[in-house]
């Protein structure tokens, strides 16, 4: 389906959901899923142990979390996936149940680490789902490493630090992720004492990056939809409209009463739009 055609689509179609079937959902955080049944494993690459879970059998779909949290927030999208695809669930370097090391964090070391994990599974190409900082790493990818990357979906992105509204960490919900996150690192991270520096790290990832230009934006080949929430509470509208806008071909699908946590929100809506993609 082409990629224009699938938004106006959608749209048409989310527009149709009366409003207050969903009210006020977008302010809630469901429960993170239990972890992913699979076949789990650790990739000793670039200095660190990477954790990831398979299930599923078909084209590979890598599914890359965001900042701070873990694979099993995918709970309740990749069973759905897995009828028709490979999935390959990460935990980002330093996050979840992978170690990380001296190397300051970076989208372009995360990127890496996927590549590396791509060559480790003797995976030529794969469709990458990522959710906000794994959103960015599919970019990152698509523009980086653009012969190992079949399509991307991006929920979540985004590609300047003038993309993020200010003041994130006050609001309600993100607050409420950021605790629930330290609770899950203390029991998921071979280094449980340390969510502090490592919220130190990342914090100072997304100060500083990403920057890209138009230009690198531009670049990419691969089918990309740019998706996020309505109510979403660290990326600011105009900037996702300009990502879907610069990229070429890219697609831009918002859903209706979700926010940054729409994959846990609305995971009925979620899937059929991701599932969609992936088939288009």
């Amino acid at each position: 389906m082409d990629r224009r055609l699938f938004l106006a689509t959608a749209l048409f179609g989310l527009a149709r959901i009366p409003h207050a079937i969903a009210a006020e959902r977008w302010q809630m955080l469901p429960a993170t899923p239990p972890p992913i049944a699979g076949r789990s494993a650790r990739a000793e690459i670039n200095g660190i142990s990477l954790f990831h879970v398979e299930t599923g059998e078909g084209s590979p779909v890598v599914f890359l979390h965001g900042g701070l949290s873990n694979s099993d927030y995918f709970g309740l999208q990749v069973p759905e996936v897995a009828r028709r695809h490979r999935v390959i669930c990460v935990d980002s370097r330093g996050h979840g149940r992978s170690t990380r090391n001296a190397q300051p964090f970076g989208y372009d070391l995360m990127t890496d680490d996927v590549v590396a994990l791509l060559d480790h599974l003797q995976i030529p190409r794969a469709a990458i789902v990522g959710w906000s900082d794994g959103a960015i790493i599919g970019l990152d990818m698509a523009m980086r490493h653009p012969d190992r990357v079949t399509r991307v979906f991006a929920f979540g992105a985004n590609t300047q630090t003038s993309g993020l509204k200010p003041d994130i960490d006050k609001n309600p919900t993100f607050a409420q992720f950021i605790a629930r996150a330290k609770t899950e690192y203390e029991r998921l991270s071979p280094t449980p004492g340390e969510y502090d520096q490592f919220l130190q790290q990342i914090e100072k990832m997304w100060e500083t990056q990403p920057n890209w230009t138009d230009e690198q934006l531009r670049a990419i080949r691969a089918p990309v939809l740019i998706a996020d929430g309505q109510y979403d509470e660290g990326i600011k509208r105009e900037h996702t409209e300009y990502m879907a806008a610069t990229i070429p071909g890219a697609g831009l699908l918002i859903l209706p009463n979700a926010s940054h946590f729409a994959f846990l929100q609305d995971p009925v809506l979620f899937n059929a739009a991701l599932l969609d993609f992936l088939g288009s």
